[in-house]
């Protein structure tokens, strides 16, 4: 994170912005495999645990809620003492989440389990600020490009994470137990990458110091809040249908592997145009990366309620994962040029909580509508696609209003 007084550095002092990438890159592939390991199995270990089916998608859920209520003090901690010390938290808080989550399989209990990913969320929290830091010391020519690369990093994640998944699952007695001891792994080992990061701790406001807007202030700020509803929707419907994908492949009489390779493909698609997304919003706009997005997200549910064969999964999920890309790095981008660097941690926090806010709500529905609103896996498969159409025209409409609007305003 930068000085408060400091100005941003010119494209020829990115030398320590390129560090920080590649230190964050390599975070978010090993880290980050986390995440699609337990978004593959923590839908069917719930269902393995819980009474009631409506509740298999609980688990993850208490995953998102957790990165929601702890990403404003993670922020205040990074805003304190610098983005290490949050990034630290969040690896220490995936730790204690895959002993825990470990624990309540051992013991067979959906409640411990459920302690186990909350605890998780504080690790999605901090991952979260993975794409903030790495403009904290870039210039505003390279800002784009360092988010997309930071982003790109989740490409090893979803080779790393799944194949994990079908090495550990079935590793113990006890099915996905081995996963969960597999996390704490994981977050042990990428924690040590974070002593090698170099952004300065942010300098102490002085008194006379720009207070900076209020958090009103700021979301009802046109260009912030319009950049939040993108990002809202972008993440909180690609979850939605991510969520119950696991399930609905193997309700659909496919194989675990067939779930965790749909995964793959997934998370691969979201990650693999990061390469390109930031080069494609310095030369169009980010306002016209960000509708793409949305369209894609359209047409990977489109694809969605053509059927339930396997190459439908896999172009849905595709279609989705690079929808998201698309759409959340774009507003992502968008919010980060529309704020002063004193109002950070501020709208950071702040936008997080919003999001995964949206995103809580959207996987607690994901396994009420997958499981409990037909007869069949096919029904819930065919509800959980048609959710996405009224957002979408929500963000659609939000980002064209946010173009049209004259200039001067």
């Amino acid at each position: 994170m930068t000085m408060t007084a400091a100005p941003l550095p010119s494209p020829a002092d990115d030398s320590r912005a390129k560090r920080n990438v590649a230190v964050l890159v390599a975070a978010q592939a090993l880290l980050g495999a986390q995440m699609p390991m337990i978004f593959t199995i923590g839908g069917l270990a719930g269902q393995s645990l819980a009474s009631n089916v409506c509740l298999a998608t609980l688990p993850i859920s208490l995953i998102v809620l957790g990165s929601m209520l702890t990403a404003t003090p993670i922020s205040a901690i990074m805003q304190k003492w610098g983005r290490r010390a949050g990034f630290l938290i969040g690896s220490a808080g995936g730790a204690a989440g895959g002993l825990v989550g470990a624990y309540g399989l051992y013991l067979g209990s959906f409640p411990i389990f459920l302690l186990g990913s909350f605890l998780t969320g504080i690790y999605m929290s901090a991952q979260g600020f993975y794409r903030f830091a790495a403009a904290d010391t870039a210039s505003e020519a390279f800002r784009p490009k360092a988010i997309s690369y930071v982003m790109a990093g989740g490409l090893v994640s979803a080779v790393i994470g799944p194949q994990l998944v079908k090495a550990t699952s079935q590793a113990f007695v006890v099915p996905f137990m081995g996963t969960y001891l597999a996390v704490i792994a994981v977050n042990v080992i990428g924690s040590l990458l974070f002593f090698f990061i170099d952004i300065p701790k942010p300098a102490a406001p002085a008194e006379d110091a720009p207070k900076g807007r209020t958090r009103w202030e700021l979301i009802t700020t046109p260009r912030i809040a319009v950049a939040v509803i993108c990002a809202m929707v972008s993440y909180a419907l690609m979850n939605l249908v991510m969520t119950s994908t696991p399930l609905a492949v193997v309700g659909c009489g496919y194989t675990e592997g067939d779930a965790a390779d749909v995964v793959t493909s997934h998370v691969l698609a979201m990650f693999a145009p990061s390469f390109f997304t930031g080069h494609l919003i310095a030369r169009f706009g980010v306002e016209k990366i960000v509708a793409t997005g949305l369209i894609i997200l359209a047409g990977a549910g489109a694809v969605a309620l053509q059927g339930v064969d396997i190459g439908n999964f896999f172009i849905a999920l595709i279609l989705l994962g690079l929808g998201w890309n698309f759409g959340f790095i774009g507003a992502t981008t968008m919010l980060a040029g529309a704020h002063e660097p004193h109002e950070r941690g501020r709208m950071q926090g702040l936008n997080d909580l919003l999001v995964f806010g949206g995103v809580t709500v959207a996987s607690l529905a994901s396994g009420g509508l997958m499981n409990c609103s037909g007869g069949s896996p096919i029904e819930g498969w065919t509800a959980v696609n048609l959710a996405m159409g009224p957002f979408l025209v929500l963000a659609g409409g939000a980002l064209i209003w946010l173009v049209l609007r004259p200039k001067e305003a």
